[in-house]
């Protein structure tokens, strides 16, 4: 006969307790708001791939070649700051510049063409004219002056008429003084166009 069946049941009950205890461990009590690690939740962490230490400039060997580098960094900065400023990047441009509002007036006054950037070759002329003897050029050179004098005046209102439109239905709760955008855009108008900084954005012509 099978030792099987010679065996008692409750030789075959206390076998069958003693392996699932050993199968089954039970696992020591935790402190309260205990998190498992990943280890434990069998979440395998993947490795970081090294990328390699940043390389940076050496130190300098003397106070000279400190002064050296410093001058070389800050003539860098100074170059980013300026291209910048000229490109309209908020972070570079002076308080002036800063502001929806004033990036609005800019476009308004780029995309026409303004009396104003004339006037500053307009006077030249006219003070080369009157330093002239000749009663009648001085008369024609006075005659052009208070042309370009009208002419610029006409067009700043038409500028400030444009702005004040432009800012209030686009902007209108704006806390920027309206007198100050009007004199903004009206020294950016007498401005020519190539030396206007920050830059056009916008061509002339362009619908605002």
């Amino acid at each position: 006969m099978s030792p099987l069946f010679r065996r008692k049941p409750a030789d075959l009950v206390e076998d069958a307790t003693s392996s699932v205890s050993q199968e089954v461990t039970p696992e020591a009590p935790r402190p309260k708001g205990y998190t498992p690690s990943k280890k434990e939740l069998g979440v395998v962490t993947p490795k970081r791939v090294s990328t390699g230490r940043r390389v940076q400039d050496p130190a300098p060997a003397n106070r000279k070649e400190a002064y050296k580098q410093m001058r070389e960094r800050q003539r860098a900065e100074r170059a980013e700051a300026a291209e910048g400023m000229r490109n309209g990047d908020e972070r570079y441009l002076l308080a002036r510049d800063r502001g929806p509002e004033r990036s609005l007036v800019r476009d308004i006054v780029d995309s026409r063409r303004t009396v104003g950037s004339w006037f500053i070759g307009g006077a030249v002329i006219v003070l080369i004219g009157s330093s002239v003897p000749d009663p009648t050029i001085r008369y024609i050179s006075t005659l052009i002056w208070a042309f370009l004098a009208l002419a610029v005046l006409v067009d700043s209102v038409l500028i400030a008429r444009k702005i004040k439109k432009l800012v209030k239905a686009r902007f209108p709760e704006t806390g920027q003084r309206m007198g100050s955008l009007y004199l903004y855009g009206i020294m950016r108008g007498l401005t020519f166009r190539r030396m206007r900084v920050p830059k056009p954005k916008v061509d002339l012509g362009t619908k605002i």
